[in-house]
């Protein structure tokens, strides 16, 4: 009888559902349909022929047997980790250009810091701009690899993470929503967020009008935080003085948005390859 063999992708499946609590937010995380989440944990549940959650309304909960496996599953992947950088710790050397959005600069601190470790002999340049500066810089050859936001299902590059957008007010204060709704948003051709906004504003009929507008969050944070605009924000760029406004408040749904690795075409050098995958591991993982 062949030995019952475990996969990987499976277990991060299971452990991305377990962080998140829901088959959609797993989703979400590991740029897969639900189906496939669901498809997966079926699958693994066939494997070892044993229940390993219960459904509780949309959220999931695990059995006994379940919290076991992702104890296992979690072991299991850090070791794989550890394989990983164990056998990329040889000589790599050479020069390597990194764009990354100024925004989501502090979710690759702990990529910037673990390839600085493995390979210590690259000299690594990160450049934060625009995803649309970005990613024209890696089309004229100008960036080695560069992490863009973007639009669902836009073409080109590798997808490597999808995450919903909110509005967000200040913790304490928030303007009337009340038509024209006032909104910080990011300058004009900055970022995807702007372009999201809009949509969802216009499909649901409603009046909006610009209250401050900047390069980054850091700019639209005050006027935010004072009770003066509403702004879409990931929940990732969330901090302590802002607040989610839910359906309740009336603001239409917005779309998940995508974060993409962008390479310049031709063969990517071996300090491009190995910090793509590296981004890949932590990005995909995280959430």
């Amino acid at each position: 009888m062949r030995p019952r063999i475990l996969d990987l992708n499976v277990l991060q499946t299971l452990v991305a559902i377990a962080d998140t609590g829901t088959v959609t937010a797993a989703a979400e995380r590991l740029a897969y349909t639900q189906s496939t989440v669901s498809m997966q944990l079926h699958r693994l549940e066939s494997l070892l022929e044993v229940p390993l959650h219960e459904r509780e309304g949309r959220r999931i909960r695990f059995t006994a047997e379940g919290e076991q496996l992702i104890g296992y599953a979690r072991k299991m992947l850090a070791l794989n980790n550890e394989a990983l950088d164990s056998l990329r710790q040889r000589q790599v050397s050479g020069q390597l250009s990194l764009g990354i959005p100024e925004d989501y600069a502090f979710l690759l601190t702990s990529v910037l810091s673990h390839f600085s470790q493995l390979f210590p002999a690259v000299q690594l340049q990160v450049i934060c701009g625009s995803s649309v500066r970005l990613l024209q810089q890696v089309q004229a050859g100008e960036l080695d690899l560069a992490v863009v936001t973007r639009q669902t299902r836009s073409p080109g590059g590798e997808v490597i993470r999808r995450e919903p957008l909110v509005w967000a007010v200040g913790a304490e204060k928030q303007p009337s929503l009340t038509d024209p709704i006032p909104l910080a948003l990011y300058s004009p051709g900055a970022d995807v967020f702007r372009e999201v906004a809009e949509q969802a504003l216009f499909s649901a009929g409603r009046q909006w009008r610009l209250a401050y507008s900047s390069q980054s969050m850091t700019g639209l944070m005050p006027v935010v935080v004072a009770g003066l605009a509403v702004v879409p924000v990931t929940r990732d760029m969330l901090t302590p003085q802002l607040r989610v406004l839910d359906e309740r408040s009336g603001m239409p749904a917005l779309q998940s948005i995508e974060m993409a690795l962008h390479r310049p075409s031709g063969r990517p050098t071996e300090p491009a390859r190995q910090m793509a995958e590296l981004i890949r591991e932590h990005l995909a993982g995280d959430g």
